[in-house]
Parts: C-alpha cells; structure tokens; sequence
C-alpha cells in the first residue's frame, strides 16, 4: 500500500471521526437527564419509590389485563362499562404480549418507556435541522416527569407518540400525517385533531383521505377480529361530569355551601351526581361544539400559512378539547405536552407561552392526582385550589393559542394586504397632485 493510500484512509477515518462528533455534540446533557428521569419514573411505577396518593399502578394491574384476558378470548368487554375506549386500543392493552419473557404490568411498563424514546428522538432529531430547535425535545424531556407514574401507567403515552410522529411528517406527507391521525383516532380518538390545520386544496384531501381510509381500515379489522368493537360508544356517552373536570369546581364550590350531591366512582372514574350534574355536562358539551365553530370558522377566515401552521392548529385544537370536556384525566397532560413539544421544535413558532403554561399545568397535575388527590375528592380548600389553578393554566393556555394562532394567520395577513393596498393608492393620489411642468421649462 502506498503513503498516498495510506493518507487517504487516514484523512477518510479523521473525517468520518468529525462527522460523527459534530452530529452527537450536545446530546450528552439531554441524554442523560432523560435516562435520569425515566430511571425515577421506573422505580415509581414498580414501587421502589412511593408517590403520596392512591396507587397509579392499580388501573393496569386489575382494569388492563382485565381487559386483557377477556381479549384474549376473541372478544371485546362487552359488559365493562370502563372500556370506554375505541376499537384499536385493543392493540395498546394487548401490547405487553410483544414481551412474553415479562409480566402484564412490567412489559407494558417496558412499551410506554419505548414509546417515551421514539417520542424525545423524534423531537431530538428534528430539532437539530435547519430552522429547527432543540425547546421541543426539552420540553418533553420535563414533561413527561412532571406528570408522574400516571405518565406510564396509561396507554396515553403511545397514543401521543403516533401523534408527534404524524405532526412531524406532515410537512413532508399530508399522507402520512393523515394515515397516523387516522391510526391514532382509531386509538383514542383525540388525535382525529391533528387535520385542523392541514393546508387547504390537495393537501386537505390527500391528509383526509388518508386519515378515513386508515381509521376505516383499523376498524373494520377490529370488528372482523372480535365482537363489540363499538360497544365504547353507548358507554361513553353516559358519562358524567368528573371531579377533575372546568364544570366540576361548579360542584366543589356548592358542597361548602350544602349542595346534596356526592361525588363516587361512576363509569370508571369519580363523577359527581345529583342535582344540576346533567346540566353541566350538556353545558360542556355545548361549549365543546362551540369551540369546533370556532376551529371551523378559523380554517374559513385564515388566509396565510406558515410552516407552523399545521401543528399550531393541533395544539390548539386539542387544547379546545381537553378544557371543554366533561373530563380532564391527569393523563390528558400528556397529549398536550406531546403537541407543545412539537410546536416548540420550530423556531418560528409563537406558542411558547402556551406551551410553558401547559408545562406548568402539568407539574401541577401530579399534586392534584395522585398526590393530594383525597383533597380534591372531598372539595375542601386545597383541592379547589389546585383545580382552580391547574384548570385556570388550562384556561389560559387554550385563550393564548387561541389569539395566537388567528393573529398569526387571519389577522396580520388581513392587515398586509389593507396596507399592500394602500400603498398603490396613495402613489395614485401623490401624481395626481404633482403639478404638471409646461414643455418649455424642462
């Protein structure tokens, strides 16, 4: 081998040596503080480390492989008024089979710490490209912690992460992005809302299209596999108000004042019942379909798009959601971190103060469940607080990106184009004012 070749295969090693060192610095830090994190989380839900408040752990010990051992059977939970959930989270509770060598609990435990993974790669990675940036994968990294063992101990965490990975190909895929909403509704419904924003024209009916015929798939597959596949739907709509719920401080106010109602386990979670509870919750739903109007005449008056736009409108869309609904789950959080996040991975994002305030909201989830979680069940002054002031985040956070996303896309292209306008006109009037100079003179 000659020196040349010899230098050659050097100077390829050295530059391969830099490429990689380029492409990993600064991954330490973050890589590091999530092992850190997800170690605490781990030994959390196996109870090496005991969170004050009820056990989190309970609902996939007893209620998931319940469900479980009846799919197993070939057939849906027909007589489980807690299996409230849509056909393909079937997929999410029989999951912990993927790890034959681990219990129910423990493998499932195992997938959400998978799922978390891709979701803080996908974030990280994305982060690290041109007009990228790194908030969004911080912002997971703290977020998922933030709320708790609840955080792996739902199967909320891989629906998220098939939402973050649709919002993150939608710019390239409307397809993509409409075939993993699709998916992810056939999960859980919620994330049928990452197609708020989709762009108008091809796009819309490429993302939609997609999104029917994967959630139509799914189903129909479901339904094939085994009976009941809708059962979730009559089951869901007789829920109540639950006590974690906006309308519900309506109740925790009135029992310090006598109100007869109670608050007990109804429908797999505490709701309050008695009187006025029903008028809440048509209430709730009232103000959920007012704020689709809202979403829906937005997508008509918007006239400009960014390359935020389409995750802007999911956050938002989802916030919508969550602070109107009859229910607010702690592991509701969850999803709303996941789409901050995203939004967050773009610099030219303007979310950022409702993307903090969710954070905070969530922080404040993990004291009002589980941890003072009897404080909230008895209405006595610190639970209300804490609803109040995780709620009245939630409130906020929804106005915020609210006004944000409809300046950004309706109100400031509205004035551009007035001002674009102008502009012409005045040149007009400024000539026809100019005095005409005789031949002679010039």
């Amino acid at each position: 081998m000659t020196a040349g070749a010899i230098g050659t295969g050097a100077d390829t090693r050295t530059g391969i040596r830099a490429a990689v060192t380029a492409r990993t610095r600064g991954l330490g830090k973050p890589l590091g503080l999530w092992g850190l994190t997800r170690l605490l989380l781990l030994l959390c839900v196996f109870k090496i480390v005991v969170v004050p408040g009820p056990d989190v752990t309970t609902d996939i010990e007893e209620i998931y492989q319940g469900w479980y051992e009846v799919l197993k059977t070939g057939t849906y939970p027909l007589d489980d008024v807690t299996w409230q959930y849509p056909p393909a989270a079937a997929l999410a509770i029989v999951s912990p089979a993927l790890l034959p060598f681990l219990g129910y609990s423990a493998g499932f435990f195992t997938l959400s710490l998978l799922c978390d993974a891709l979701v803080f790669g996908l974030l990280l990675y994305t982060g690290r490209r041109p007009g990228r940036s790194s908030r969004g994968a911080w912002l997971w990294l703290a977020g998922v912690p933030l709320l708790g063992p609840t955080a792996y101990s739902r199967y909320d965490l891989m629906v998220t992460a098939v939402a973050v990975a649709a919002l993150l190909a939608a710019l390239r895929s409307p397809a993509v992005l409409g075939a993993l909403a699709g998916f992810g509704a056939a999960l859980k419904v919620w994330p049928v809302l990452l197609l708020a924003g989709s762009a108008r024209g091809r796009a819309t009916f490429r993302s939609w299209a997609a999104a029917a015929g994967a959630a139509a798939g799914v189903i129909g597959l479901c339904a094939l596999a085994a009976p009941g596949s809708l059962s979730f739907l009559g089951f869901q709509r007789d829920r109540g108000t639950e006590v974690e719920s906006l309308g519900a401080l309506v109740f925790h106010v009135a029992r310090n004042f006598g109100w007869p109602g109670e608050a007990r386990m109804n429908y797999g979670s505490i709701e309050f019942l008695g009187p006025g509870v029903a008028a809440v919750s048509t209430a709730a739903m009232l103000l959920t379909i007012a704020a689709f109007g809202w979403l829906l005449l937005w997508r008509l008056r918007a006239r400009h798009r960014t390359v935020t736009t389409t995750a802007d409108a999911a956050f938002t869309a989802v916030l919508l959601f969550v602070t109107t609904s009859r229910v607010i789950s702690p592991q509701y959080m969850i999803w709303l971190v996941g789409l901050a996040a995203v939004c967050l991975v773009y610099r030219a994002s303007r979310m950022r103060r409702p993307a903090y305030l969710v954070l905070w909201a969530t922080a404040v989830t993990q004291f009002e469940f589980p941890v003072w979680f009897s404080h909230v069940t008895h209405s006595d002054p610190l639970g209300i607080a804490l609803l109040l002031v995780r709620n009245g985040l939630l409130v906020v956070a929804t106005v915020s990106a609210c006004r944000i996303l409809w300046r950004q896309t309706v109100t400031e292209p509205r004035l551009a184009e007035a001002a674009a306008a102008r502009v012409p006109a005045q040149s007009a009037r400024t000539a026809e004012r100019r005095p005409e100079v005789p031949v002679s003179a010039r």
